[in-house]
């Protein structure tokens, strides 16, 4: 679930873009026009959820360029050039993984910034080193990578609820540094 501090932040970073009412996509969203910068979005566990918040937002078309949604590791190698090895040696749901999602949807689509989701939403798929719930989220902006994993609770529709604002949360804070 959701810390506190990332609540917190959620709400600070609301009213300080664009009032309390304004979704964090949308506050993404003023960010990116503001600055004449556009972002592209790899997505395995979401499914494309990101991208459905995103367009959500009236004149998204401005700064999205668009969405891989790499379910499977032949998209997220033959597309966005994620290496077999690392596939194999740290699993899809790893911090290699992401970082590569990343930069590859970056480099694939020429966006300014990125996000890239991989986890496991439930309700099966979860061991005990990597149980349902656990997300890995990469964001880029220009050059600069962060990837931090998650462990949400709740049902599927929360987990990827959770893992979209989150991410979208990562990038506005990597990009107000």
């Amino acid at each position: 679930e959701m810390t506190s501090s990332l609540v917190g932040s959620e709400m600070c970073i609301r009213d300080r873009f664009c009032g309390s009412d304004t979704t964090l996509a949308g506050a993404l969203g003023s960010i990116l026009t503001e600055r004449g910068e556009t972002l592209a979005t790899a997505e395995s566990c979401t499914g494309g959820n990101i991208a459905h918040e995103i367009t959500r937002v009236a004149g998204s078309s401005v700064y999205f360029k668009g969405s891989v949604v790499a379910y499977s590791n032949e998209v997220k190698i033959r597309v966005l050039n994620v290496s077999s090895e690392t596939l194999s040696g740290f699993g899809a749901v790893s911090r290699e993984t992401v970082l590569q999602m990343v930069s590859g949807v970056q480099r694939l689509l020429s966006s300014d910034c990125a996000i890239a989701t991989s986890g496991i939403a439930g309700p099966g798929g979860g061991s005990v080193e990597k149980p349902v719930g656990t997300v890995w989220i990469a964001v880029r902006y220009g050059e600069r990578s962060e990837a931090e994993c998650f462990c949400f609770e709740g049902d599927r529709e929360q987990v990827i609820a959770r893992a979209t604002q989150s991410a979208l949360l990562m990038l506005i804070q990597l990009m107000t540094k």
